[in-house]
């Protein structure tokens, strides 16, 4: 199994006819990504990539039964976007514009949570379930499909840890890039409780940087809830209180999100801490074969 997508997914590609539209659905559908329609206003009955381009996200909903929907909108659009697919019954909404405005994002979160849906992101590279299929701009070709759980705030950091666990042989079940901004869409506590009830993930990795307390609510909720091993990276230990780096939820402020605190709640919580980023796959490898 895996969460959140698998083979079954029907993906709705909204911003389809746009340079990144366009260019992820052509990498998306090479992955065999069941991507059934596409989204532009005023572009209806065009064609992409031989993919049906839609008006309205209910038409593609209604049509051909999309439940997943793929965000390359411009920020100024995005927010109406994800709302538009929360309201046509898409489940899972992955929102893959940066720079969306934190009120317009508090708005959106709202609405998306009380229509039922789930939002990764914004401002991520989406998620893959390995073999399966993939929902955004991960590069396939480094998954491989396996039993390791991935959960991150840090898109590039992504890559080069799964990179480390297939070349230690230990596949991933899904791999999910969360989001850097302060307001995003789901937390890493939604993907464990999801990681938790899935029996394909054997272990998980969680991808955190300075900034917000999202790693330590994380690791209260490992410590009294969560029973597969979990291993952890901290991005960010050399940054300067005050200066953002790199995303805008990463950034020390009012005395919170420094990564020493961040470090110390994990590791009180019995989880395995990786300090030097070139040693995570073979850590993981130690710790899995340690079960």
């Amino acid at each position: 199994m895996s969460i959140l997508v698998d083979e079954n997914s029907r993906v709705v590609v909204q911003g389809i006819t746009g340079r990144e539209g366009t260019f992820h659905t052509q990498q998306m559908l090479a992955y065999g990504t069941n991507v059934v329609a596409g989204v532009t206003p005023g572009k209806g009955g065009q064609k992409v990539q031989g993919v049906p381009v839609m008006n309205r996200v209910a038409e593609a909903v209604e049509m051909e039964g999309a439940n997943v929907s793929c965000i390359f909108v411009p920020a100024a659009f995005a927010p109406d976007a994800v709302m538009e697919a929360a309201a046509a019954g898409i489940r899972v909404i992955v929102c893959i514009t940066e720079g969306i405005p934190v009120l317009d994002m508090v708005r959106v979160a709202n609405f998306v949570k009380e229509k039922g849906a789930m939002l990764i992101g914004p401002n991520c590279p989406g998620i893959i379930s390995p073999g399966k299929t993939k929902v955004g701009i991960m590069p396939g070709h480094i998954h491989r499909q396996g039993s390791m759980g991935v959960i991150s705030r840090s898109g590039t950091l992504t890559y080069e840890v799964v990179d480390q666990l297939t070349k230690s042989d230990l596949g991933q079940s899904t791999c999910i890039g969360i989001g850097g901004d302060p307001i995003i869409g789901t937390s890493f506590i939604d993907h464990l409780r999801l990681f938790k009830e899935d029996p394909q993930t054997e272990g998980v990795v969680l991808i955190g940087e300075i900034g917000g307390t999202a790693e330590e609510e994380a690791a209260e909720y490992i410590r009294a809830e969560f029973n597969k091993p979990v291993l952890a990276f901290i991005a960010g230990r050399t940054a300067p209180p005050g200066r953002r780096m790199g995303h805008a939820g990463a950034i020390i402020s009012g005395g919170q999100g420094r990564a020493e605190d961040k470090i110390e709640a994990l590791q009180a919580a019995g989880i395995t801490v990786v300090l030097n980023l070139a040693e995570l796959g073979d850590t993981a490898k130690q710790i899995m074969a340690g079960q």
